[in-house]
C-alpha cells in the first residue's frame, strides 16, 4: 500500500467521522429546539391562563373588601402573596434551568470518546515491520 493511498484512506475516514458528528449535532439541535418550543408554548399558555385567573380573583377580593375598613389590608395581603409566589416560581425556574440536561451532551460524549481513542492510538507502539523474505521470518 502506498503512502498516498494510506493518506487518502485516513482522510476518507476522518471525513466520514466529521460527517457523522455533524449529523449528530443537527439531530440534537433539532430535538433541543422542538423541546424548547413545546415548553415555551406550554409555559406561555399556562402563564396567560393563570394571569387571568389571578386578575379576576384579585378584583373579586378587592371588591368584596372595598366597603369595609380592611380594604387596604386585603390589597396589601394580595400583593404580598403575589410577591412570595413570584419569588418561589422564579427560584424553581432557576433551579430547573441549572439542573437540566446539558444541550448536545451526546455529541460531547461521542467527541470525547473519539479523542480518547485517538490518544490510545498514539500511545500504541509502532507495528513491527513484516519480514520481506522467508529467511528473515525464521
Amino acid at each position: 500500500m502506498s503512502l498516498r493511498r494510506a493518506l487518502l484512506d485516513v482522510a476518507a475516514h476522518a471525513a466520514a467521522m466529521v460527517h457523522t458528528r455533524v449529523e449528530l449535532f443537527s439531530l440534537e439541535a433539532a430535538e433541543a429546539r422542538t423541546i424548547l418550543l413545546r415548553q415555551l408554548a406550554l409555559a406561555l399558555g399556562a402563564a396567560a391562563c393563570l394571569f387571568m385567573a389571578l386578575l379576576i380573583a384579585s378584583l373579586a377580593i378587592g371588591l368584596y373588601f372595598w366597603p369595609t375598613e380592611y380594604r387596604y389590608v386585603a390589597l396589601g395581603l394580595l400583593v404580598l402573596a403575589y410577591v412570595v409566589a413570584g419569588g418561589i416560581l422564579a427560584w424553581r425556574l432557576c433551579t430547573a434551568l441549572s439542573r437540566g440536561p446539558a444541550p448536545f451532551s451526546t455529541l460531547a460524549e461521542v467527541l470525547g470518546e473519539d479523542a480518547r481513542s485517538l490518544r490510545r492510538g498514539r500511545e500504541l507502539p509502532p507495528p513491527s515491520p513484516e519480514p520481506s523474505t522467508p529467511e528473515e521470518a525464521s
